[in-house]
């Protein structure tokens, strides 16, 4: 496939995401009948999961997950009061990362939980929406939580606190969770209720700079570092030059984007020195950051090979098995369905 009803698939692939959100308002990472887990709400797939919705202006979507997302801080508003007077050392006393979808409970198994980058993600989202004029923010507790999230991250000293990351892995200071926290809290600046002192963002930034264009210690190039180019434009041109060379060169395969190099999660090699799953979001992701730049020609080759991981059902998962037209069972995958739509309508409008 090569030409595009953008319209046409721009509405289809929302109305994929709108099947995974509940009544409770939160979206389930996958369908509600995958056997793998992703039957669980992330606040970062989540928050993905809403841009689709905002770049097509459809708000009431967005909205109505944003106020699921500030309902699960409230109904956890002791632990957050904990964790800001105490410091969180465990990754139970983060905030979790996942919870059930209606009920709003957290899991309690083992759990990477530390992940600031999914609590940077949810403030980002309600501040956008303060923003936008399309508020989901209502009572004076609701605005004290709100606060709350932004103390939380301080005193975390989100700036070199070590946490699992984006990919809910190794505990390290991940350049994607400190950029995530940076464009939120420049969100919150905006808010004028909102208090948030200078020496937090300028603790993240220069951490920031200091560590890109790496995401870790450990870590040369990964993808997620595309997220500080897209959506939290947090990088410097010659930064996003340098990530995208990197990513491009390094990671960029057949069928997606693998994560980074060795990552051995559904690795077809029982080594896990090669064969990494390929990303689909990772191709949508390219897209979307080409057609920003306004480079066409790139914009639509990315969007091209995007469109070439959509499974015979019309669905996008999460990955595909290295240099196969296997995916895994999570599909449809609404983080990846809300990227190929931004990618879509960012093409169009290139013309």
């Amino acid at each position: 496939m090569s030409s595009f009803n953008f319209d046409q698939e721009i509405k289809h692939h929302l109305d994929v995401i709108k099947s995974l959100q509940k009544p409770s308002g939160v979206f389930t990472a996958a369908a509600s009948d995958v056997t793998t887990g992703y039957d669980k709400a992330w606040l970062r797939d989540i928050f993905f999961m809403t841009l689709g919705f905002i770049e097509t202006k459809e708000w009431p979507v967005a909205e109505k997950a944003a106020a699921a997302l500030l309902s699960i801080f409230v109904k956890h508003k002791d632990k957050i009061n904990w964790a800001i007077e105490n410091k969180p050392h465990y990754a139970w006393q983060y905030i979790h990362a996942r919870f059930h979808p209606e009920t709003f409970e957290e899991y309690w198994e083992e759990w990477g939980n530390s992940q600031n980058d999914a609590v940077g993600e949810v403030l980002n989202l309600l501040c956008e929406l303060e923003i936008q004029g399309h508020s989901v923010i209502k009572t004076e507790e609701e605005r004290e939580v709100v606060q709350k999230i932004v103390d939380y991250l301080i005193r975390l000293e989100y700036w070199h606190d070590e946490d699992n990351g984006i990919w809910e892995e190794n505990m390290e200071v991940h350049a994607s969770s400190i950029g995530s926290v940076v464009a939120a809290l420049k969100k919150a600046k905006q808010v004028p209720w909102l208090i948030v002192p200078e020496h937090a963002l300028a603790f993240g930034e220069e951490a920031l700079h200091t560590l890109l264009p790496r995401e870790s210690k450990a870590k040369f190039s990964d993808l997620a570092l595309l997220s500080l180019i897209y959506p939290f434009g947090v990088t410097t041109e010659a930064e996003t030059l340098e990530i995208l060379r990197n990513v491009e060169y390094h990671l960029t395969k057949d069928r997606g984007v693998i994560r980074y190099k060795f990552d051995r999660y559904y690795n077809r090699n029982d080594d896990g020195y090669s064969e990494e799953a390929e990303w689909c979001f990772g191709l949508a992701w390219l897209a979307i950051i080409y057609a920003r730049r306004g480079e066409r020609e790139k914009a639509y080759y990315y969007l091209r090979r995007a469109q070439a991981t959509v499974t015979p059902e019309d669905f996008i998962p999460e990955l595909y098995y290295s240099h196969t037209n296997q995916p895994n069972g999570n599909l449809p995958l609404g983080w990846a369905e809300s990227m190929y739509v931004v990618a879509l309508k960012e093409v169009k409008e290139l013309g």
